[in-house]
C-alpha cells in the first residue's frame, strides 16, 4: 500500500513565527500531539520541522522557559524528514526507525505538505494485515470442503 493512501490528509500546521504558546494552542484545540511548521509560498506548503507534545515539555516546560517568547522555528532540531506519499508503508517504516520518529509528514511530487503518517497508522494497518492472514487456514478448510462436496468422504469408499 502506498502512503499517500494510508496518511492523515487534515494536519495542523504553523508558521515559523508561531509563539510555542500558539504551538501548544492548536494541539489543545485540534487534539493532536504535533503541529507541522511550514513555509508558504501560495497556496502550498512545504513542511520545515514538526513540534510534538513532548518537544514543549522537555524543551520549554520542564526548563522552565517562558512559551510565549519562543518561536516554532526554536524548537524545530535538524532537516524535517518525509516521505512520499507515493512510497510503499514499509519505506515510511524504514524512515521512522532510521531517525526514530513516531510522526513523518508526506509530501508530493513538488515537496508540498500532503498528509501526516504517525507509527498508530502504520501499526493499525499491519494489524489488519495480520488478522487477515489469520484468516486465510479456516478460510482454506471451507474452500477445501466445498471443493470436495461438502463433506469427508466415507470410509472405504472409491
Amino acid at each position: 500500500m502506498r502512503i499517500g493512501e494510508l496518511c492523515t490528509r487534515v494536519v495542523v500546521t504553523c508558521p515559523r513565527d508561531a509563539s510555542a504558546t500558539e504551538v501548544a494552542q492548536k494541539m489543545r484545540e485540534h487534539h493532536v500531539g504535533d503541529v507541522v511548521v511550514v513555509e508558504r509560498s501560495g497556496h502550498a506548503l512545504t513542511p520545515v520541522g514538526v513540534i510534538t507534545d513532548r518537544d514543549l515539555v522537555v524543551e520549554v516546560m520542564a526548563l522552565g522557559i517562558d512559551p510565549g517568547f519562543l518561536r516554532a522555528e526554536d524548537l524545530i532540531v535538524g532537516d524535517v524528514v518525509t516521505a512520499s506519499e507515493s512510497e510503499l508503508v514499509h519505506d515510511a517504516i524504514w524512515h521512522m526507525r532510521r531517525k526514530g520518529l513516531r510522526r513523518l509528514p508526506i509530501v508530493d511530487a513538488a515537496g508540498h505538505l500532503a498528509g501526516m503518517l504517525t507509527s498508530d497508522d502504520v501499526a493499525r494497518f499491519l494489524a489488519e494485515d495480520l488478522v487477515d492472514l489469520v484468516r486465510v487456514a479456516p478460510l482454506q478448510v471451507q474452500v477445501e470442503r466445498a471443493r470436495r462436496g461438502g463433506g469427508p468422504r466415507a470410509a472405504g469408499a472409491a
